[in-house]
């Protein structure tokens, strides 16, 4: 059952971060990792034993606690694509015939004059 672990490791540089990032990335049943280093927590989203995640980031030399375990939110659903009509939206009265072609064209002669 895929669920959502926050963990509290302290990261102090970027190696750190980069150790703690490979160690867990050794772990089966991994769907995503996120790091946050101003709040020292590393949240995994997947099928992973939560103590297990903890041992593996112990073995590095890094404290790690378990501050939380969750089923993961639901992502929101995509947004269905617009046809070309919801696209350019016609005017009020034109939404039953949805095309109007317009064309000039000028008179016999092709001159005017006006006297």
């Amino acid at each position: 059952m895929k669920q959502k672990t926050v963990l509290r490791v302290c990261f102090n540089c970027r190696k750190c971060k980069t150790a703690v990032l490979k160690a867990v990335a050794k772990l089966e049943g991994i769907d995503s990792v996120a790091v946050d280093a101003e709040k020292w927590t590393l949240t995994v989203v997947g099928n992973v034993d939560p103590v297990r995640l903890a041992e593996q980031i112990r073995k590095i030399g890094k404290g790690a606690e378990i501050m939380s375990v969750e089923p993961p939110k639901p992502n929101p659903p995509e947004p269905k694509e617009k046809s070309e009509v919801e696209l350019n939206p016609l005017p009020t009265c034109c939404k039953e015939c949805h095309l109007v072609v317009v064309r000039y064209f000028p008179y016999e002669g092709g001159f005017c004059s006006i006297l």
